[in-house]
């Protein structure tokens, strides 16, 4: 009977051209040996048996190769056949995980000394370099850094943060990734069709999901299928080798919950269970379905790792769940997981989370029952928003003008009562709906006025005197201001305070000391930096308060600098510490009594 050797062994790469996934590394690999320009190290990183050490054997023979074809190894000459038998002297492999010690690197050291037989470079490849103790680093540290010409270092770890960085600085580090699905599938397939077994789709992409990027796992679980199942791997049989839930599994439980079926989806929930499986791994892989769901409803399906005909089996599962359905099962089922670690009925949570995601399915479905209210309200994505349309105030004739229209919300404000003359006009306290307001507020655009002082007068008559005609970049534009601005902003101050205090905090000092000449709002603030703030937010306040007061054209803002009084209490804790000394003299002698510490 002929010695079996497992595929990890049998097939294991010889060539660059038959590494697999890793074309980035390869790639440099061989221009590097073409054009002579080898480093003294390297350190090769990544996941595990995703080839690393497989890379370090072929540069190896590469570079000691005495009639190389390109960047390839000829496999003819002596080094080669050397190489091929494992009686190679140029090439000499140190496991660090067992010889961690300074001992063990001394010893090594005095084999760099020693130069090649056959071949140019004596190449020296540490596996699991991580596992070198720190005393061992830096007694490799110098001879890392400049080792004899024919001294070539080949690093290989799978936990770089554990290296030093000294070490880091003195390698050239490649980084090994973790092998795709596609191609994880595509040399089983190889290796299959080499060993006369044959295989579906389903049983490789599984394999190679169970494998998790890794070849060498991928391989190892190849061969423990083919023992149990022979020269036909079927996908059940493969499923249940592994012990891994099938794909067929999570399809049958997307069917039941799409039609609202939790009675029959609780029952399916309970084989699970019977097999072996936990209620985590049947969530985290139910989970990963709806997620693959969803994204291969469009040009994003090249995100999922799956092949063939399996491939096509989530294309048309996706086109029948809507993606409200997908986003509520993935958000519960999240949800679900969180808590699952914690929970004291771990089987309870989850088929909670099942009869939930199935009334989703259900009302999806079934036309005729009104839809539940539920905690998961769930967006309606091909619907576009609707537009909420209010009516506005009626429209004072005015000239024309450029209007700046903006939707002011006013939760809590009362509206503005319709102009009339102002010996009529009665407080009012009806509540308002959002409504649209139009207004030009003069800080929109810059406008220089013919004249900037205006002298003599009442502001009434100053108002009536001002020019219509203003100038904004050089051209024309016309400023309607209303007559009774004032009247009307006098008349609801106490919105208007009580509205800017609550919108804009900071600001309170100024709003409560407010005043209104003819269309212009009056502010004083106690320090230059505030002003500089108010003026930049001047046209939004400006804009809320012609809302409030139903003003129909252009306001204007002044705001003076000057010490002021504070009637709110301060926000710094020694100034609120201050305040109710002042407020409370007893605040001291009950500090002391009581041993209050005010921080």
């Amino acid at each position: 009977m002929e010695k079996f050797i497992v595929s990890a062994r049998k097939y294991r790469p010889a060539t660059f051209a038959s590494v697999v996934g890793q074309n980035h590394i390869t790639s440099t690999l061989k221009n590097a040996i073409e054009r002579g320009q080898l480093a003294h190290a390297y350190l090769f990183c990544g996941p595990r048996g995703v080839g690393k050490t497989t890379c370090a054997r072929i540069f190896a023979k590469a570079i000691n190769c005495q009639h190389p074809v390109g960047a390839e190894a000829c496999d003819k000459c002596d080094s080669c056949l050397l190489f091929n038998e494992n009686r190679s002297l140029n090439i000499h492999e140190l496991d660090a995980a067992s010889n961690n010690s300074v001992e063990d690197i001394r010893q090594l050291i005095e084999q760099v000394r020693v130069l090649p037989q056959i071949g140019q470079y004596s190449v020296f490849i540490i596996d699991e370099v991580h596992m070198l103790s720190s005393a061992a680093f830096n007694a490799f540290l110098k001879t890392l850094e400049e080792p004899p010409k024919h001294a070539i270092f080949i690093l290989a770890t799978t936990e770089k943060h554990k290296i030093i960085p000294t070490i880091l600085s003195r390698c050239q580090i490649y980084d090994f990734n973790r092998i795709r699905v596609e191609d994880a599938v595509g040399y089983l397939r190889y290796i299959a069709q080499s060993e006369g077994v044959e295989a579906d789709d389903e049983s490789l992409n599984l394999i190679a999901q169970k494998a998790d990027g890794g070849m060498r796992d991928a391989l190892s679980m190849f061969d423990k299928a083919v023992s149990f199942c022979g020269t036909k791997l079927e996908y059940h049989a493969v499923a249940a080798t592994l012990n891994v839930l099938d794909y067929e599994t999570y399809f049958r439980f997307t069917e039941l919950l799409l039609r609202g079926d939790y009675v029959n989806a609780l029952l399916e929930y309970d084989a699970v269970l019977s097999k072996g499986f936990s209620g985590q791994i049947f969530m985290s892989g139910l989970n990963q379905h709806f997620r693959d769901l969803l994204v291969a409803k469009g040009p994003a399906i090249s995100l999922i790792e799956y092949t063939g005909s399996l491939l096509e089996k989530y294309r048309q599962q996706a086109a029948v769940c809507e993606p409200a359905f997908l986003f509520g099962a993935i958000s519960l089922l999240t949800e679900a997981d969180s808590k699952l670690r914690t929970s004291s009925s771990q089987r309870l949570l989850v088929e909670l989370t099942l009869m939930k995601i199935s009334t989703l399915g259900e009302k999806k479905n079934n036309e005729l029952t009104a839809p539940i209210e539920a905690k998961y309200n769930l967006p309606d994505l091909n619907e576009p928003r609707q537009q909420v349309v209010v009516p506005t105030q009626p429209q004072v004739a005015a000239t024309p003008q450029p209007v700046v229209e903006q939707e002011i919300k006013q939760p809590t404000v009362a509206p503005a009562p319709t102009p009339q003359p102002i010996s009529e006009q009665v407080p009012t306290v009806e509540k308002i709906e959002p409504q649209k307001v139009e207004i030009t507020p003069t800080p929109v655009v810059e406008v220089k006025p013919k004249s900037s002082v205006i002298l003599g007068g009442s502001i009434t008559s100053l108002l009536e005197k001002v020019s219509n005609e203003s100038e904004v970049d050089g051209k024309s534009v016309k400023i309607t201001i209303d007559p009774a601005s004032e009247a009307k902003m006098s008349q609801v101050k106490e919105r208007i305070v009580a509205q800017m205090c609550k919108e804009r905090p900071r600001f309170v000092s100024a709003f409560e000391q407010i005043e209104f000449e003819g269309n212009v709002v009056k502010l004083a603030v106690p320090s230059e930096a505030l002003r500089d703030e108010l003026i930049e937010m001047r046209y939004e306040i400006l804009t809320s308060i012609a809302a409030i007061a139903g003003v129909k054209g252009s306001l204007d803002m002044k705001i003076d600098v000057k010490e002021m009084d504070f009637k709110l209490k301060p926000i710094k804790l020694e100034d609120r510490v201050e305040h109710i000394r002042k407020v409370t003299p007893e605040f001291d002698y009950m500090q002391k009594a009581f041993d209050i510490d005010v921080e």
